[in-house]
C-alpha cells in the first residue's frame, strides 16, 4: 500500500485542527458515558425491579443495550466515513442522551428495556466514532497518548460504574443513573459542535448509503445475537425458540451476503475481509472479546464462593486488571518501535495464553493476592496485545476508510464477548452437572451458597467450573496468537502521515 492521496490529507488535517485538547476532553467524556453505562445498572437492578416490577426479563436491560450498540457498529462506521466524523457523533451522542432521559421516566419495565435499546443505538456511534476521530486528531506517533488516555477513561469507568450506581440507587433514586448522563453528555457535545471543525464534502463525492445493506446486517445481527444472549438462559439450546432464531439467522446472513455484493457502497465491504491485515486484527480482537469475558463474568463468582470474601472484595480482585492495562498499552509504544505491530501482540497475546492457563493451577481455595495477582499481570499482557493492533490496524488506511475499519475491529470484540458469554456459560454449568449429579446451575448453584446452605463440594464444583473456563479462554488466546502468526503480515503496511 502506498502513501495517503492528497485528497486523503487533506480531509485529515482539518479534522485535527480546532482547539484540540477541547476535542479530546470531549472525546473522553463520550467515552466515560459508554463505560459507565455497560456497568453502572447492575448495582441498581433492586431498586429498579422493585419499582417497576418486570423481574423475569429485566436482564434485557444489558441484552438490549448490548445488541444495539453492537449490531449498529458497522452502520456507524460507513457513516462517519461517508459524511464525516463529526454529524455521526453529534447524531449518536443527542440519541444517546434522548434514551437517557427516556429511560429515567420509564413507567414500566417494558418502557425502560425499549429505552434501552435508544441507547444502545446511540452508544454504538459513541465507541465507533472516538475511536476512529482519536487515530484521526494525532499521527501515527502520537496514538498511543490519545488511546492510553481513553483506555484509562474506561478503566475508571469500569471500576466506578457499580459503586456510582449503588450509591445513586441507595441514596437518591436509580432514576439518576440515568438523568447523570445528560449533564456530561451536553458538555461533550457542546465542545464537539464548537471545537471540532471538518472539511465540508461535495455533495457529488458522497457515497450513497447503502440502507438495505443496513437494514439486512441489523437484522441479521440482532437476531444471532439475542439467540447467543438468550440461549441456555431464557430457553435451552435445542428448544423451538433457539433453533428457529439460529436458522432465520443463518438465512439472514445469507441476505446479507446477497445485498452487500450488489450494493455500490456496502455497509461491510468486501476488503475489510480481503485485507490480510484487517482480517487478522478482526479476528484476533474477536478472540480478546472471547476471552475477556472469563474473568469478567466468572471471576467475581470465584472469589465469593470460593475464596469467601465480600462482594466488594471480589470486585477489587477483578478490578486490578483495569490498573495494569492502561499503563501497558501507553508503554507499547516502545516496544512495537522496534519489533512491529504484530511481534509485540504475539507477544502480550502470548503473555496472555500462559497467564490463563496458570488459574487453574491455583492452590484451592487459595488467598485472594493470588489471582488477583494474575490479574493484574493479564492486565499488562492484554494492554501490550490489543492497543498495537488498535493502532496499528489504523494507520494501514486512509481517512475515508478508517471508520469502516475501526467499526468492523469493535464489532468483532463485541460479537466475541456475546458467544464467550454463551461458550463458556454452557461450559459452566456442564462442568458442575457433572460434579453435582445434574444438579442446578451456576447461578442457582451460587444462590445456595450466598444462603449458606451449600456443602464444601459445591464450592469445589464452582472451582472446577471456574477453572474449565479459564482453560476455554487460554485456548482463545491461544489462537488470537496462531492468527498473527500465520495471517497477518510480519509488518504491517502502514501509510504515511
Amino acid at each position: 500500500m502506498g502513501s495517503t492521496s492528497s485528497a486523503e490529507r487533506e480531509a485529515a488535517r482539518p479534522a485535527a485542527a480546532g482547539r484540540r485538547g477541547a476535542v479530546v476532553a470531549a472525546l473522553m467524556l463520550s467515552m466515560a458515558l459508554a463505560a459507565l453505562d455497560a456497568t453502572i445498572v447492575s448495582t441498581a437492578v433492586p431498586q429498579i425491579v422493585g419499582d417497576l416490577g418486570g423481574f423475569s426479563v429485566f436482564s434485557w436491560l444489558f441484552s438490549g443495550y448490548l445488541l444495539a450498540v453492537t449490531v449498529t457498529l458497522p452502520l456507524y462506521g460507513k457513516l462517519s466515513d461517508t459524511f464525516g466524523r463529526k454529524p455521526v457523533l453529534i447524531a449518536g451522542s443527542a440519541l444517546f442522551l434522548l434514551g437517557s432521559l427516556l429511560c429515567a421516566l420509564a413507567w414500566n419495565m417494558g418502557a425502560l428495556i425499549a429505552f434501552r435499546v435508544v441507547q444502545g443505538l446511540g452508544g454504538g456511534a459513541l465507541q465507533g466514532t472516538v475511536q476512529t476521530l482519536a487515530a484521526d486528531l494525532y499521527p501515527l506517533k502520537d496514538r498511543p497518548k490519545i488511546q492510553s488516555k481513553l483506555s484509562t477513561v474506561w478503566a475508571v469507568s469500569a471500576v466506578a460504574g457499580p459503586g456510582l450506581g449503588g450509591v445513586l440507587a441507595a441514596y437518591a433514586d436509580w432514576r439518576w443513573i440515568f438523568l447523570i448522563n445528560l449533564p456530561i453528555g451536553a458538555l461533550a457535545l457542546w465542545l464537539i459542535v464548537r471545537h471540532l471543525h471538518e472539511p465540508e464534502r461535495e455533495a457529488t463525492a458522497r457515497a450513497r448509503v447503502d440502507w438495505a445493506g443496513a437494514l439486512a446486517v441489523f437484522a441479521c445481527g440482532g437476531v444471532l445475537l439475542t439467540a447467543l444472549v438468550q440461549g441456555g438462559v431464557a430457553w435451552s439450546w435445542l428448544s423451538a425458540p433457539s433453533l428457529a432464531l439460529f436458522g432465520s439467522g443463518l438465512a439472514l446472513v445469507a441476505v446479507v451476503v446477497l445485498v452487500e455484493r450488489r450494493a455500490a457502497e456496502p455497509i461491510i465491504p468486501g476488503w475489510v475481509w480481503r485485507r490480510r491485515t484487517i482480517a487478522a486484527v478482526n479476528l484476533a480482537l474477536g478472540a480478546l472479546g472471547l476471552l475477556m469475558v472469563a474473568p469478567s463474568v466468572f471471576l467475581p463468582t470465584y472469589a465469593q464462593s470460593v475464596l469467601g470474601l465480600a462482594p466488594v472484595a471480589a470486585g477489587f480482585v477483578l478490578s486490578v486488571w483495569t490498573l495494569s492495562w492502561p499503563v501497558s498499552a501507553a508503554l507499547s509504544q516502545h516496544v512495537y518501535r522496534r519489533i512491529g505491530f504484530r511481534n509485540t501482540a504475539m507477544l502480550g497475546i502470548g503473555a496472555a495464553a500462559l497467564i490463563l492457563f496458570a488459574f487453574p493451577f491455583l492452590p484451592y481455595p487459595g488467598q485472594a493476592w493470588q489471582p488477583a495477582l494474575l490479574m493484574l499481570l493479564l492486565g499488562a499482557a492484554l494492554g501490550l496485545f490489543q492497543l498495537p493492533l488498535i493502532v496499528g490496524v489504523q494507520s494501514t488506511v486512509g481517512w475515508a476508510e478508517r471508520g469502516t475499519t475501526t467499526a468492523s475491529v469493535l464489532f468483532c470484540r463485541q460479537t466475541g464477548q456475546t458467544i464467550g458469554a454463551a461458550v463458556f456459560g454452557a461450559v459452566a454449568n456442564g462442568v458442575l452437572a457433572a460434579r453435582l449429579g445434574g444438579a442446578g446451575d451456576l447461578d442457582s448453584v451460587t444462590r445456595a451458597l450466598d444462603s449458606g446452605s451449600a456443602p464444601e463440594a459445591t464450592r469445589r464444583a464452582i472451582a472446577d467450573a471456574v477453572h474449565a473456563v479459564y482453560l476455554g479462554a487460554a485456548c482463545a488466546a491461544a489462537l488470537a496468537f496462531l492468527v498473527l502468526l500465520f495471517l497477518a503480515p510480519r509488518r504491517f503496511p502502514v501509510l504515511k502521515d
